[in-house]
């Protein structure tokens, strides 16, 4: 076994989490265990579908654990009986006890989408469009007891699009995560890493986004609106009324065409054109009617006649 071959318990749940795992087998390393979440029922159906990582590791034959809880449960016995060099967490889901932080001699290290401090908690990217960011990261992070406080092992940082929404930059973001830890992991175990503690500064948290979220205000600042729209896609999604009827707002862009028509359409010729609070106009490019499929506005105004001077939003 070389050097850089280390023994992983690797625990993580949703898409974000695959390229990682995948890296960390890709750099020859040993992954004796998986711990993912339970098989949760989705869609109208409730069919129990197994979570991305689980998928994954099964693709690998990997074992797998999926505790319905780690307190309590034997979760830290079965990893102390996986003996790791380091347990390598990635949106598991869950908060570790001490014990299971202190399981292994390099401890537990975390991929963080964010660069901490900023951004602490469940919905880093999001948050990160929907405040028009310019630029965001990955930070690799020596876990400890608190809520992502634990010392930087390093950062990678990215810029973000003035248009990529927050489902691309999470895909983006997770391969950029990908890389960050095997590259860290290798200066880990050569005792190349100098961990900084983050700075005792208050920093937005980034918390859960929700459906109450979705609803636009038109008297918001045209670019405000349009971070709304790339920030909540492809959940919970930003959402208007147009002609009284809710509609979900999938994909914008600004534009140079002012108006002080606050909410209205003003254009309606194979574009559909919106006057924000600002005086600015932001075009509405995609949007998805209550029960029906996703369409370019190009195709809807095909179909349906939306007047000028119609009020959105109401």
């Amino acid at each position: 076994m070389k050097k850089e071959d280390l023994r992983i318990v690797y625990m993580g749940t949703p898409d974000f989490a695959v390229p990682c795992l995948e890296a960390l087998i890709g750099a020859g390393h040993e992954i004796v265990g998986v711990f993912t979440q339970p098989d949760k029922p989705v869609g109208r159906k409730q069919i129990l579908t197994p979570p991305d990582v689980k998928v994954c590791a099964e693709k690998y034959n990997l074992p797998v654990f999926q505790p319905e809880k780690i307190k309590g449960s034997n979760a830290s016995q079965i990893i102390a009986e996986l003996k790791p060099d380091v347990i390598v967490v990635v949106a598991y889901g869950k908060i570790l006890p001490k014990e299971i932080l202190n399981a292994a001699p390099y401890g537990c290290i975390n991929v963080h989408a964010s660069i901490l401090p900023l951004y602490r908690g469940a919905a880093p990217i999001q948050w990160a469009v929907l405040n028009g960011d310019k630029e965001t990261g990955v930070s690799i992070m020596q876990m400890d007891e608190g809520l992502d406080t634990g010392d930087v092992l390093s950062v990678a940082k990215t810029s973000i699009g003035e248009n990529e929404t927050s489902a691309e930059l999470f895909d983006r973001l997770s391969l950029i995560g990908a890389k960050a830890l095997v590259d860290t992991l290798f200066e880990v175990e050569h005792g190349n890493v100098h961990p900084t503690k983050q700075p005792d500064v208050k920093t937005q948290y980034a918390s859960m986004i929700n459906k109450s979220m979705c609803p636009i205000n038109w008297n918001d600042s045209a670019q405000k609106i349009h971070n709304q729209v790339r920030g909540l896609q492809t959940w919970p999604v930003a959402t208007t009324l147009i002609n009284s009827k809710p509609f979900k707002i999938h994909k914008t862009l600004l534009t140079d065409i002012y108006s002080d028509k606050i909410g209205e359409i003003v254009d309606n010729n194979s574009r559909l054109i919106v006057a924000c609070g600002d005086g600015r106009c932001l075009e509405i490019c995609e949007l998805q009617a209550d029960g029906k499929k996703r369409m370019t506005a190009n195709a809807y105004l095909q179909g349906h006649k939306l007047e000028i001077g119609t009020k959105l939003g109401e």
